[in-house]
C-alpha cells in the first residue's frame, strides 16, 4: 500500500491551488476535519462496506463544530468517496506546509513545563526566529514532565533546554 504522505500530497496540492484567496478559512476547516478524521471509530466506519460514503459524510458534517461551506463539503466528499479519509490528517499537515512555504514561515512546537504569558512568548519568538534564522509560527504545549525549561521542534530540528533533558545528559555522563 502507498505511504500516507504519497496519497495525501495530490489532495493537499489541489486544495492549495483552489484556495488561493481564503487560506485562513480553509486551514481552519481542514484542521477541524483532520481532527475528526483521526478518530479510529470513524475510520472503522469508513472502511466498513456496510456504510455508504454519504453516511460517513453526513456523520462528519454533524460532528464538525461549524458549518462547512460548499468548497469544504466538495473536498470532504471527494476524500470520502475515494476512500482516503484516514489520510486527511496528513493532507492537512501538507496543506499547512504549503501555506507556510508560500508565507515564508515554519511551524514551531514549543513544549513548556509551565504556561507562558504573552510577553514571554513574544520574547521567545524573537529569540527562536534568530536562532533558527526563519519566521516561526509558535504553538505552545504544556508538558509538566519537562520539569522546567522548554523544548522546541521546528521541522526536524530540536532545541531542548529542559531540565529533563539535562538530567538525562547527566545520567548518561555518570553511567558512561
Amino acid at each position: 500500500m502507498a505511504e500516507t504522505a504519497t496519497i495525501a500530497r495530490p489532495y493537499a496540492e489541489a486544495l492549495f491551488k483552489a484556495s488561493t484567496d481564503n487560506m485562513g478559512s480553509v486551514s481552519a476547516w481542514l484542521d477541524e476535519l483532520a481532527l475528526i478524521a483521526s478518530n479510529k471509530d470513524l475510520q472503522s466506519l469508513d472502511a466498513s462496506p456496510s456504510a455508504s460514503s454519504e453516511q460517513v459524510l453526513n456523520l462528519v458534517k454533524s460532528v464538525a463544530k461549524f458549518n462547512l461551506d460548499a468548497h469544504a463539503q466538495n473536498f470532504l466528499r471527494t476524500v470520502i468517496e475515494n476512500g482516503r479519509l484516514a489520510a486527511l490528517p496528513e493532507m492537512a499537515s501538507q496543506f499547512r506546509a504549503l501555506v507556510n512555504q508560500q508565507a515564508g514561515t515554519y511551524d514551531a512546537s514549543v513544549q513548556s513545563a509551565f504556561p507562558l504569558d504573552e510577553s514571554a512568548l513574544s520574547e521567545l519568538s524573537i529569540a527562536l526566529e534568530k536562532r533558527f534564522a526563519r519566521r516561526l509560527k509558535l504553538s505552545v504545549v504544556i508538558d509538566a514532565s519537562l520539569i522546567g525549561g522548554i523544548r522546541v521542534v521546528v521541522g526536524d530540528e530540536v532545541l531542548d533546554t529542559s531540565v529533563k533533558a539535562r538530567l538525562e545528559q547527566m545520567k548518561v555522563a555518570l553511567t558512561a
